[in-house]
């Protein structure tokens, strides 16, 4: 029922999100050159809740694969409409079907592993589906680090039709959830003025 909430929000926004400027141009670029770091040129990527695809678009001619998957079909027929490299590949899925084609070398999770339904369900499935070594890249928002007068106005939002079903965990919850799947944290920073949204690297573990 979640999910399904979910889609239909994100289907009924994506217009308004995909014309929405970005809020800080030097933080996104910032962040896209470190995962543009990380990557190899022959990684196959995976990318979770790609939204509009804008950030699929600057980072898959950086690889050999990306596919960028979200459950909302009116982003990806968005995301579809743009100019792109023939690395990259858009398609409607949910988080468990997404993984279809895997393993992969890294899974791309940003501004989305607040909103599924099991986070711990999630890091399992993206630890399961990396090759040994592989890498989970995130960004997250930690509504629960978010200052009280803004988290007493969610309910509202949500009500209107201005907020997603989000989970309301904080930062040092999200870290130990990541470390319970197995993976070993090796970056954890924020770009931007917002602690409450870090942007975390983890790492899969070599099989001895």
């Amino acid at each position: 029922m979640a999910q399904a909430r979910q889609r239909r929000f994100w289907n009924k926004v994506a217009d308004r999100y995909a014309a929405r400027p970005l809020k800080d141009v030097a933080a996104y670029e910032a962040m896209l050159a470190d995962v543009a770091a990380r990557l190899k040129t022959s990684d196959k990527v995976l990318e979770i809740g790609c939204g509009t695809g804008g950030t699929a678009i600057r980072l898959a001619p950086n690889v050999a694969q990306w596919k960028a998957t979200d459950f909302s079909t009116q982003m990806v027929r968005i995301a579809q409409a743009k100019p792109s490299s023939d690395k990259v590949s858009f398609t409607v899925s949910d988080a468990v079907q997404a993984f279809d084609d895997g393993p992969f070398d890294a899974v791309c999770a940003f501004n989305v592993l607040h909103l599924v339904d099991d986070l711990p369900a999630t890091l399992a499935r993206i630890h399961d589906n990396l090759t040994p070594g592989g890498q989970l890249i995130c960004k997250t928002w930690c509504f629960a680090d978010v200052a009280l007068k803004l988290r007493l106005l969610f309910p509202l939002l949500r009500v209107i039709g201005l907020f997603p079903v989000a989970n309301p965990l904080n930062g040092d919850q999200l870290r130990q959830a990541i470390r319970d799947a197995g993976f070993e944290i090796v970056a954890d920073r924020v770009f931007g003025a917002h602690p409450q949204n870090p942007y975390i690297v983890a790492r899969r573990l070599a099989l001895a």
